[in-house]
């Protein structure tokens, strides 16, 4: 567990102003969500994530994102790299854990709107540094969070980890993600091809039913110069069989 002023901050946060000041769209809806996760039903997302993707399918995710993530151009030894959109570190915890093995210096940072995520995240490691934001601004998310944590103003690495069907603005997440990559950064997202399970909106929260690869390609190229994204096929829901592939993206200023 972080320190406990840390808690405190996240515990105490005045949701409501600071949505209104990184200008978050349906503020109303995002609240409604966030009261929604207490610490206990943040950690059941888990085993959520897990029975859904299982093991083989966690892992071939973990696996692409760091790969992209150790590619050319590499990210040097003490590189900083922020989870946008974190949640509860499912993801964050395991992708930091495989990336040891190539970038044993760097630091890792997790944003999430949700503080029963990130408390959920804290109980996890107190090697990731945890702040409260949204996908749409993360400069002034980071902004804020300077003044109760050690957070850089620019990245090495952004990734994010089936978030972006959950943001009302794909135009402005690419935007948000480019302003605080350096010149010499990358950004890999991982997320939901098109399907056609419309019950996800009320059992996952999400606000979009997946994405074209060709619509990501096409929003990507309006921010940054390089952009690549292929299907990841081969993981389903095992409890209930439906299939939803996953496309991962790289994207460089």
């Amino acid at each position: 567990m972080r320190d406990p002023i840390f808690k405190k901050y996240l515990e105490t946060a005045n949701l409501p102003s600071l949505l209104t000041k990184l200008g978050a769209q349906n503020a109303e809806v995002l609240l409604g969500e966030i009261r929604h996760f207490t610490v206990e039903k943040a950690e059941k997302r888990d085993k959520i994530v897990l029975d859904y993707f299982g093991e083989d399918g966690v892992k071939q995710i973990v696996d692409a994102i760091v790969k992209r993530l150790t590619s050319m151009p590499k990210p040097k030894m003490d590189a900083k790299i922020l989870d946008m959109g974190a949640g509860s570190g499912f993801f964050t915890t395991r992708v930091a854990q495989k990336l040891k093995a190539h970038l044993n210096k760097a630091s890792l940072y997790a944003m999430d709107a949700t503080p029963a995520m990130l408390l959920s995240l804290t109980k996890k490691t107190d090697s990731i540094v945890p702040f409260l934001g949204i996908a749409e601004n993360i400069a002034g998310s980071v902004r804020e969070a300077k003044k109760y944590a050690n957070v850089p103003e620019r990245f090495d690495a952004v990734f994010s980890t089936l978030t972006l069907h959950h943001c009302p603005d794909v135009d402005k997440v690419f935007q948000s993600i480019r302003q605080v990559l350096k010149t010499s950064g990358k950004a890999v997202i991982v997320d939901l091809c098109t399907h056609p399970f419309v019950e996800f909106r009320e059992e996952m929260g999400d606000l979009h039913l997946g994405f074209d690869p060709a619509y990501i390609r096409k929003a990507g190229r309006k921010v940054f110069s390089k952009v690549t994204v292929e299907k990841m096929p081969g993981i389903w829901c095992q409890s209930s069989g439906r299939c939803a592939s996953l496309f991962v993206a790289q994207m460089q200023p």
